[in-house]
């Protein structure tokens, strides 16, 4: 018989410490411990939370932002490494899934990062590492592309559970890969974009993206977006004035928990730190699908037909080795970060 399972899903809005890794991993640690305390069984964080958003890029020159992007690229972090070996420890410790975004360096390069969410099971163990597949405008002067080689849906003890970064929540080739693979759960991480054009409405934007997928898909979707705090706009106005006034647009960042009906669970977050909770039960994703199922018999294969490249992109392949990539999360069964847990 068909189980699925019913559970508290949180959402965090807040701003990390701008570009201090150590610190922004404490507070993912206790942020994590808060949510797990409220009961919740599985915690998303925004985009690139470890440790920060390129603004600069929106407001600078790329040559006056040129050594911003250097403090990015000393303060990001590789995976597996100890910085987020931290953090499957604190989701080992409180027996709860995570979803974080990282800027994750190339560990061959010194200078290639990506926007990188990262997903942890309860028992600490890295499923996965999405890479963000292309950079959203002025993102393209900080992050390389992602691929799609870890454009899996993940099982989890809350289901079925699939990660897009921002701006790729719109791509619906990349939602439909997942909702394909049977994605029952989805979190969506964002940062807040005050920068934006005048007449768009970042909050209501991420809303209604949110929605979208949920009632196409007929899943949960988790959304968590970052704040916008005095400390980032104190360095971005240090040379630049203007970028208070740029930086201080209401209806920027929106956090909540949408249902496969799509409308939201109890009450979002706009503009204001905290952490959004919601009761979920998956079994509502099965009626709504009699009606509308887009990856089953609602479509026709016959027709349509969407491939997939799952192949890593790396710099070289050597053609006297196996093939594989610069991660690897199960090493001969055993993997790296659960290996090293206390």
């Amino acid at each position: 018989m068909l189980t699925l399972p019913k559970f508290k899903a949180a959402a965090v809005q807040a701003a990390p410490v701008f570009l201090d890794t150590e610190a922004t991993v404490d507070l993912v640690c206790r942020l994590i411990h808060e949510a797990a305390n409220n009961g919740a069984s599985l915690v998303a964080f925004p985009e690139v939370f470890i440790a920060g958003y390129p603004y600069w890029n929106w407001i600078m020159n790329p040559v006056q932002g040129s050594p911003w992007f250097e403090k990015l690229c000393k303060s990001a972090i590789e995976v597996p490494g100890p910085e987020i070996l931290k953090v499957a420890q604190a989701a080992a410790r409180h027996h709860i899934n995570v979803v974080v975004g990282i800027n994750e360096r190339n560990p061959n390069g010194v200078a290639t990062i990506y926007n990188t969410l990262v997903t942890i099971s309860d028992e600490g163990k890295i499923l996965g590492r999405h890479r963000k597949l292309v950079p959203t405008w002025a993102e393209k002067l900080t992050w390389a592309n992602g691929d799609a080689s870890s454009l899996t849906v993940h099982n989890t003890s809350t289901g079925p559970l699939g990660v897009l970064a921002c701006g790729e929540n719109t791509n619906p080739l990349a939602r439909f890969t997942l909702l394909s693979q049977g994605e029952l759960v989805h979190v969506a991480s964002y940062i807040s974009l005050p920068v934006a054009p005048p007449d768009y409405d970042m909050a209501e934007a991420i809303r209604l993206r949110a929605a979208a997928h949920c009632f196409e898909g007929k899943v949960f979707t988790i959304v968590s977006c970052s704040t916008i705090s005095p400390e980032i706009v104190q360095a971005m106005t240090a040379s630049h004035p203007e970028a208070k006034h740029l930086l201080a647009r209401r209806n920027s960042a929106f956090t909540g928990i949408i249902g496969p009906d799509g409308r939201v669970i109890g009450t979002p977050l706009i503009d204001k730190g905290g952490i959004v909770y919601a009761e979920i039960d998956l079994n509502r994703c099965i009626q709504p699908r009699q009606m509308h199922d887009i990856t089953g018999h609602y479509n026709r294969f016959d027709i349509f037909d969407l491939a997939v490249s799952r192949r890593a992109m790396n710099a070289v392949r050597f053609t006297d080795e196996p093939e594989q990539t610069d991660f690897n999360p199960v090493v001969d069964g055993v993997n790296p970060i659960r290996e090293d847990l206390p």
